[in-house]
C-alpha cells in the first residue's frame, strides 16, 4: 500500500460524487439494488466518524424514465421538467435506504449564482457545516429546474469539485461506470494501463481523458479531471473509481489500490481564494503584457492598468474577469475595481495617470492582489 493511499485512511471528510449512467443502469430507471449497497458502504463511513456528503447526478436521466422518453432532451424547458420529475423519485430512495441505517439525509439544490454570490456562499458552506455537525448526510444536486446556461456548474463533477472547496473535505470520491482515468482511451487500446495515482495538476492528465462522454449525464472523463483540480485547491485528493466494483467506498477507505488517486500537488488556497475560484461565469477578458503575467505569477503583485494591453467583454466594477498571458493562457480570475468602459480608456497607462484620465480614482490597481486567484 502506497503512503497516499494509507492516508485515505485518516480522511474524516468525504465527498462523494455518483454519476447518472451508475444511478439509472442506463437509463432503465434508478437501481434500487445498487443505490442501496452505495448507501450501505455510506452508513459503514459514518461507523467510522466519517462526515458523508453526497452529490448526486440522475434527476434528469430518472424523470426520463418516469416519462418514457429514450433519448435526452435538449431544450432547457424539456431538461427542466425531467428533472422536477425525477427529483422526486431520487430523494425519496435515498431518504428510505439512508432511513433503514438509522441516518437522516437533507436535500440541497444549488446554482452556480449560489457558490458566485459571497454572502449566499458563506451561507451555504454554514449550512452544510451544520448540517454534518447534526450527523445529517447532505443530498447535493445541481437545480436543474431553475438554472439555465449562465448560471450552470455544466456537470455533477464539477460541483463536487466546488463542494469540497466549500466544506473543505479530505477526499472526493468520484464514482462513474470505468475502473478510472486511463493513459490512453481503453475502448480504442484495449491494453491501456490505468493511472493508479498522479498529481492533479499534471497537464497530461487532459489529454489522457479525451472528450468521452455519457449519453445521460453530462459529463466525461475530462470533466472529472476539472473536479479534481477544483478539489485540490482546497487540498483535497480525488479518486476516480467504478461504483461497480463491490464494497468499493469502504475498500477505497481500507486504502487498497483501486481506481485513479488524483492528489494535490500545492498548499490549500484561503477560503476567499476558493471562492473567488469558484466562480466559473467570467464577465471579461484581460490581455496581459509579459511583464504583468511575471508580476501576478510569480511576484504576488496586484495587477496595473500598464500591464494591460486589451480588453475584451462588458463588465461592471467587481465583476470577475479572466487574466490572459501573452501566450493566450489564462492565468488568474480576479475582481475587476473600474468598468469596461472605464478600462478601455486607462489600459497601458501607470497608474498615476488614472486621474487625468478619468478625472477620478477609485483604486490604483485593476485588480487588487487580495482579489486575485492563480489558476
Amino acid at each position: 500500500m502506497s503512503q497516499a493511499r494509507a492516508d485515505i485512511t485518516q480522511y474524516k471528510r468525504w465527498v462523494i460524487k455518483i454519476g447518472s449512467a451508475l444511478l439509472t443502469n442506463e437509463g432503465r430507471g434508478l437501481d434500487h439494488k445498487a443505490i442501496a449497497a452505495w448507501v450501505s458502504q455510506m452508513a459503514t463511513l459514518r461507523q467510522h466518524h466519517i462526515d458523508v456528503i453526497l452529490v448526486s447526478s440522475g434527476s434528469v436521466a430518472e424523470g426520463m424514465s418516469r416519462l418514457g422518453l429514450t433519448e435526452r432532451p435538449t431544450a432547457l424547458y424539456q431538461l427542466q421538467a425531467a428533472a422536477a420529475v425525477g427529483q422526486m423519485g431520487l430523494i425519496q430512495t435515498y431518504e428510505s435506504f439512508f432511513q433503514q441505517h438509522g441516518l437522516r439525509t437533507a436535500q440541497i439544490l444549488l446554482t452556480h449564482d449560489d457558490l458566485s454570490n459571497r454572502k449566499r456562499y458563506l451561507n451555504a458552506r454554514s449550512t452544510l457545516n451544520e448540517l454534518i455537525r447534526l450527523g445529517v448526510v447532505p443530498i447535493i444536486n445541481e437545480n436543474d429546474t431553475v438554472t439555465t446556461d449562465e448560471i450552470r456548474f455544466g456537470d455533477n463533477d464539477t460541483l463536487g469539485g466546488l463542494v469540497s472547496n466549500l466544506i473543505e473535505a479530505d477526499i472526493l470520491a468520484i464514482l462513474t461506470d470505468q475502473q478510472g482515468l486511463y493513459h490512453s482511451d481503453p475502448r480504442l487500446n484495449p491494453n491501456a494501463p490505468l493511472v493508479q495515482e498522479a498529481h492533479a495538476l499534471d497537464p497530461e492528465l487532459m489529454q489522457m481523458a479525451g472528450n468521452s462522454k455519457g449519453k445521460l449525464g453530462r459529463g466525461g472523463m475530462a470533466t472529472k479531471i476539472r473536479a479534481a483540480r477544483l478539489a485540490a485547491r482546497s487540498g483535497t485528493a480525488t479518486v476516480i473509481v467504478s461504483g461497480r466494483e463491490a464494497g468499493v467506498l469502504n475498500r477505497v477507505f481500507a486504502g487498497e489500490n483501486l481506481g485513479s488517486l488524483l492528489l494535490p500537488n500545492q498548499p490549500p488556497i484561503a477560503a476567499r481564494k476558493q471562492w473567488l475560484a469558484s466562480h466559473l461565469q467570467m464577465r471579461g477578458k484581460l490581455f496581459l503584457d509579459q511583464g504583468a503575467s511575471h508580476a501576478l505569477c510569480h511576484a504576488g503583485k496586484s495587477l496595473l492598468p500598464v500591464g494591460v494591453t486589451q480588453q475584451q467583454g462588458a463588465f461592471k466594477r467587481g465583476e470577475m474577469v479572466v487574466c490572459i498571458n501573452p501566450q493566450g493562457e489564462e492565468i488568474a480570475y480576479g475582481l475587476v475595481n473600474y468598468n469596461s468602459d472605464e478600462v478601455n480608456k486607462i489600459i497601458g497607462l501607470a497608474s498615476d495617470l488614472i486621474l487625468d484620465k478619468l478625472g477620478y480614482v477609485d483604486e490604483p490597481e485593476l485588480i487588487h492582489r487580495n482579489n486575485l486567484v492563480l489558476l
